[in-house]
């Protein structure tokens, strides 16, 4: 690598770590889902019309919302009642007819795939936020000629949504997961005394679920603290919102991950390094305020801590185990692989830089690299309950594997690079759907930061795969990550790749 190539990269690197303190709040695509409930929920908050033309304008040809394999399901529910809702109040004069279209178009699909077998994704609270959707459709279209109600699924029922729905009506104390969602609770969401919004106003790190709890008392009280932090997030996104905001400690955990796994020289201010330090209490750190404490980023920010020569004690991570492997949080309704193979990266990379903790944890990484081998699939690669991609799901997991699951890890660490090898697309791409810049880059780092890297077909499948890497680290990036809607925490993405363009420069310099 070049002694420009390598400025380029670390500028770039160093730009990207500067954006994270100067818009703390995170750096995400906004969401259909989410975009969808402020149509329906807030309709006097500004920015109205451009949220009802954002989901006008991403409404597909086909009637639909969202990626495919289920995947749509949700965001074309959501936008399709919010744009029943402006259409049944008349709120916004002029658009009847494009909003009346757009509506009919997505009551067409729903109707079609949810009176089929429906296979829906792994998505946080989806069994909730079908029937509250479903429910609030048909309570618009009996008011509308010439339109049918659409049918709840056969797997779904509405039970449990009316146990969430008395709880949160009882005054009881909500737990904070389910915060994150309260607008399934409909009209007991609106001033539930068992909410309370964080200091910022936010409630569940929701815009949905913020507008659930203000009701009609944020459209009388300019001055409520939960009204003034919907306003700031309209202003950072033009109108539509993200489906989860503030991602403080997520995004720097991931980004500096990212970069200092691979080798990026960049400058890190001490203040972040503090900052993510702060964060991690007793019982860990949530994504954000209004979040639970999760696993996964207490395991992420753990390891970036020891990455930058910050090691802090792990001891925290041991509330989530649960038998021989650890949950995103107590209590959880299914596993991720990537959850564990990030407490993987945090044991180890603790362990190497502390040897004198290694009785403490060493049996624990050793069980954890057996648990995640033996969900390794048979073609070499793994799937998640956190990212769309198996192209996410098996850099977790090879590269965790690679650095801390010893020799009994080395055929699991051999068949995910063969994977990866095999399924690059013509073009040169990785992708689940089609070739993207951020798949490609977790198809890199598998060929690239694990053992038997110099086998040269890795570079070349890494130089292929170059190309879609080159320009695109600061562009749109299409939503992979797992929240009620699919979303693309650009910050993250951006780091990806520009990791994986390192290593590729490096191992050309390597070689010659």
């Amino acid at each position: 690598m070049s002694i420009g190539e390598a400025m380029d990269i670390t500028a770039e690197a160093d730009e990207l770590v500067t954006s994270l303190m100067l818009r703390p709040w995170g750096q995400v695509s906004p969401s259909v889902y989410e975009t969808g409930r402020l149509v329906s929920l807030a309709p006097w908050l500004t920015g109205h019309r451009e949220r009802v033309d954002y989901l006008i304008r991403t409404q597909r040809q086909d009637g639909s919302w969202g990626a495919p394999d289920g995947y749509g399901v949700v965001p074309t529910l959501s936008a399709t009642e919010g744009l029943l809702a402006a259409l049944t109040r008349g709120d916004l004069d002029g658009c009847g007819e494009s909003l009346s279209a757009a509506a009919d178009r997505g009551l067409r699909i729903l109707s079609a795939w949810l009176s089929g077998p429906l296979d829906l994704p792994d998505m946080p609270a989806i069994e909730h936020i079908v029937p509250s959707l479903v429910d609030r459709i048909n309570k618009h279209v009996e008011g509308l000629p010439g339109r049918s109600p659409v049918p709840l699924p056969e797997s779904m029922s509405y039970d449990a949504l009316h146990l969430v729905r008395s709880r949160v009506r009882s005054g009881k104390e909500v737990p904070e997961k389910l915060q994150h969602a309260l607008e399934i609770a409909a009209e007991a969401a609106a001033g539930a005394p068992g909410i309370r919004p964080t200091p910022i106003g936010s409630v569940g790190a929701s815009p949905a679920a913020t507008a659930a709890w203000l009701g009609e008392h944020g459209k009388h009280d300019a001055h409520e603290p939960a009204r003034g932090h919907l306003e700031a997030v309209v202003r950072l996104f033009g109108g539509p919102v993200p489906v989860g905001l503030p991602i403080t400690v997520f995004e720097r955990g991931w980004v500096l991950s990212w970069l200092l796994r691979a080798g990026v020289a960049v400058e890190v201010p001490p203040e972040m390094v503090a900052d993510i330090r702060a964060a991690i209490g007793p019982a860990g750190t949530p994504a954000g305020p209004g979040l639970p404490a999760d696993c996964d980023t207490t395991s992420v920010a753990l390891y970036a801590l020891a990455l930058l020569g910050a090691p802090y004690e792990p001891d925290s991570l041991w509330a989530f185990r649960t038998g021989t492997h650890f949950a995103t949080w107590p209590g959880e309704q299914g596993v991720s692989v990537s959850v564990n193979a990030h407490v993987l990266d945090a044991f180890g990379e603790y362990v190497r830089r502390r040897p004198d903790a290694a009785p403490r944890y060493e049996q624990a990484i050793a069980e954890l690299a057996a648990w995640i081998r033996d969900r390794q699939l048979p073609d070499g690669s793994w799937t998640d309950r956190w990212h769309a991609s198996p192209y996410y799901a098996a850099a977790s997991c090879a590269l965790a594997l690679d650095a801390f699951g010893g020799d009994a890890s080395r055929e699991a660490v051999r068949a995910a690079a063969e994977w990866a090898l095999d399924t690059q697309r013509p073009d040169g791409s990785w992708g689940r759907w089609e070739g993207t810049a951020e798949e490609s880059a977790y198809a890199i780092q598998i060929l690239l930061l694990t053992r038997d890297a110099e086998d040269p077909r890795r570079l070349r499948a890494a130089e292929r795969g170059q190309a879609h890497l080159t320009g695109t680290a600061g562009g749109d990036h299409p939503p992979l990550w797992h929240d009620k809607d699919l979303y693309v925490p650009r910050a993250v993405a951006r780091a990806a790749v520009i990791a994986s363009s390192h290593l590729i420069r490096r191992a050309r310099a390597q070689v010659g």
